[in-house]
């Protein structure tokens, strides 16, 4: 619950609604089990990306992706640092697109936390 946009209710839902962390080996596979990452269409060693795959389970990527919105309005409202991740997709990207990134990233940083433990600790700022 530590994670920006991830509040009691969706830490709830990932826990009750989530398939065994063990079952993923990474944070994208159970990215992409929500249903948060592009679809790979690659071939001959040229990576094609393309729009994100809507396949997975659906509560929990709609929660997900309904937080990070949360988090983009409030970052477009206060202003977030120009240097910052955010910051930088806020710059050259349409809303959307980083509000699912963003959804994409804490859904990996979910993962990660359910896996190895611990507490979310926010990226130190750079001077």
């Amino acid at each position: 619950m530590s994670v920006p946009g991830i509040g009691p209710l969706i830490a709830t839902a990932i826990e009750a609604l989530g398939a065994p962390v063990e079952t993923f080996r990474s944070g994208r596979d159970f990215a992409a089990w929500v249903g948060l990452t592009p679809v790979q269409r690659s071939t001959g060693g040229k990576e094609r990306l393309g729009r994100t795959w809507r396949m997975g389970e659906r509560t929990l990527r709609r929660l997900l992706i309904i937080a990070a919105s949360a988090v983009v309005r409030w970052a477009k409202r206060k202003g977030v640092p120009a240097d910052s991740w955010l910051g930088q997709m806020l710059a050259r990207k349409p809303p959307m697109l980083v509000i699912v990134a963003v959804a994409n990233k804490n859904a990996r940083i979910a993962w990660a936390l359910l896996t190895k433990g611990g507490i979310y600790r926010a990226p130190a700022v750079t001077a």
